[in-house]
């Protein structure tokens, strides 16, 4: 005689298993789908199967991280000091006015210029008062009393964003980026088709050239910011300026008398023959690049720094330099026996060793 097959029998009294309360004596024998429709009772713990989380546990759980972080974290609207985070520091010895204190905040105070490439922004980075304050109120930025840890409480810093890829003109790359190239070939081919991921690289890219470019600089003895560090695509670096936070004025933005032109010149001059004796030219330089800080001239945006020996077009990028600036020279009342763009190229090609 042919078995039944209880699994798939719809007609069986699964009554008999005595599965109403619990386990009943029949449990073993009862057939899959009666154990499977058993209902748990309320003093039974729920399954421990692991799930999707619900949207609600999801939102919760979210909701507890947050307040954790804000109750280890800076008052709203800041971050702590990002000086312990990866990435590289600028040349040693540090400066003394530097905050490096890793209990510092870090107080943003808006937008100081903004570029087709990048904006910059003021920082403020201070170490929060015993009484229980943030310090960062106000912007005095050279404040010499002692932060905790022996040095300064309190610093302005620049800090230029290079934009994101939906954002970001890469109109002049080919040129400035010639030589450098990614050890991973995923990345470099990313670069060469300017996918938005290569977009990216691009960006920190530029904003770790211009780093490198900055510490090497100063530590020449060239009058650039103090790199600070730099975050991904975000570099932190001096702030050049007054102590209340007014950023010192661009060379285009002046009207030198004939001293003060004449004492720029000198050491415009100056600046580019020691930056060619590094072998280097800046590569994008104008009077719109150029700080005057208490009558001290200040090179800014560094990023296509261009080696005026290895790069192909480094001597056109020079010569194209020292014309331009030379012209706004001449035009402001320099003789041009003096600004005179051959002879500065010239100089300066003999130094880096390329003439």
């Amino acid at each position: 005689m042919r078995k039944r097959n209880l699994k798939y029998d719809r007609n069986i009294d699964v009554s008999a298993y005595d599965l109403a309360d619990g386990l009943g004596p029949g449990y073993d024998d009862a057939p899959a789908s009666a154990r499977m429709r058993r209902r748990r009772s309320d003093a039974e713990p729920g399954p421990r199967s692991r799930g999707r989380m619900t949207e609600e546990a999801r939102a919760r759980l979210a909701a507890e991280r947050e307040a954790v972080e804000a109750d280890d974290g800076p008052p709203t609207g800041y971050r702590w000091t990002t000086w312990d985070d990866p990435g590289g520091h600028g040349p040693e010895p540090y400066p003394s006015w530097l905050v490096t204190d890793l209990g510092a905040v870090d107080t943003e105070f808006g937008v100081l210029k903004t570029g087709k490439e990048a904006d910059v922004f003021l920082i403020q980075r201070g170490v929060p008062d015993l009484d229980g304050t943030n310090g960062t109120n106000g912007t005095d930025s050279t404040d010499s009393t002692d932060g905790g840890a022996g040095g300064p409480s309190r610093c302005l810093l620049a800090s230029k964003r290079y934009r994101s890829a939906d954002h970001r003109l890469f109109h002049r790359d080919a040129g400035y980026l010639e030589g450098r190239r990614s050890r991973r070939t995923r990345d470099q081919r990313a670069v060469e088709n300017r996918t938005n991921f290569g977009r990216n690289l691009i960006a920190q890219q530029w904003a770790v050239a211009e780093f490198d470019a900055l510490s090497q600089l100063w530590t020449a003895g060239l009058p650039v910011p103090y790199p600070v560090q730099h975050l991904g695509t975000e570099l932190l670096m001096e702030f050049i300026g007054s102590a209340d936070g007014q950023a010192a004025p661009r060379l285009a933005q002046l009207r030198p008398e004939p001293d003060q032109l004449a004492d720029l010149w000198r050491q415009l001059h100056d600046a580019l023959v020691l930056l060619g004796r590094n072998g280097y030219a800046h590569g994008d330089l104008s009077a719109y690049n150029l700080l005057v800080n208490d009558g001290e001239l200040i090179l800014i945006d560094l990023p296509q720094l261009v080696d005026v020996v290895t790069n192909p077009q480094g001597q056109e990028f020079l010569r194209r330099d020292v014309k331009r600036i030379c012209e706004w020279f001449v035009a402001r009342g320099m003789d041009h026996d003096l600004a005179d763009a051959d002879r500065l190229a010239e100089e300066v090609l003999e130094e880096a060793g390329a003439s």
